[in-house]
């Protein structure tokens, strides 16, 4: 067990223990007394890792926090199926099930063997973090007509191989294999 954080020192990206559940600060602010006797509070924007919640919260600058029981294990998506999504941790060669509820949107963009970060709290999986670009194929688009550029930067609809729709230039076809990125899921280019 690491040592024990104050609110103070919080800052972002910050891991920690509240209420018995692992959060990342998100933002923070620290609001000093104006008047003698007043006490320095912290504002945190934290998410909870295993609900995903987000929210703020004042705490008092001397308050303790512990650090939470987290492990970052890099693993390779295998594949999906009725039981949930699973990968195999690259060390221990172990297989590491999480559900679409813990995903969420993510699921979205998991191609084959992509490699991730697996969180894992306690030793339970809890959610992943996706490299900041991955690549896609494309599966169904609709053929860019020649003359609908004259704006520039027109854009049209195609959904890739796990399902998830991007907007994409006019030049992409069927088949193609593109960048998209992890946080925007917007088109990245050209794999």
């Amino acid at each position: 067990m690491g040592a024990l954080l104050e609110a103070i020192e919080i800052k972002r990206k910050t891991y920690f223990e509240f209420e018995d559940a692992p959060y990342l600060c998100l933002d923070f602010e620290v609001s000093k007394p104006t008047a003698r006797g007043g006490q320095t509070l912290v504002r945190l924007k934290m998410r909870n890792l295993i609900t995903q919640a987000v929210f703020d919260k004042t705490f008092k600058a001397g308050e303790k926090f512990k650090e939470p029981d987290l492990d970052f294990i890099p693993a390779a998506f295998l594949y999906s199926d009725a039981d949930g999504y699973h990968f195999m941790d690259q060390a221990s060669f172990d297989t590491l099930t999480l559900t679409a509820d813990v995903l969420g949107d993510d699921r979205l963009l998991l191609s084959d063997n992509l490699v991730v970060e697996v969180q894992k709290y306690n030793g339970q999986p809890i959610a992943i973090t996706l490299p900041s670009i991955v690549e896609l194929t494309v599966t169904e688009t609709e053929p860019g007509e020649r003359g609908n550029t004259a704006s520039g930067g027109v854009t049209k609809p195609a959904v890739v191989e796990t399902g998830l729709e991007v907007r994409v230039p006019l030049f992409i076809k069927e088949g193609e294999r593109i960048k998209v990125h992890t946080e925007t899921r917007e088109f990245a280019g050209r794999a």
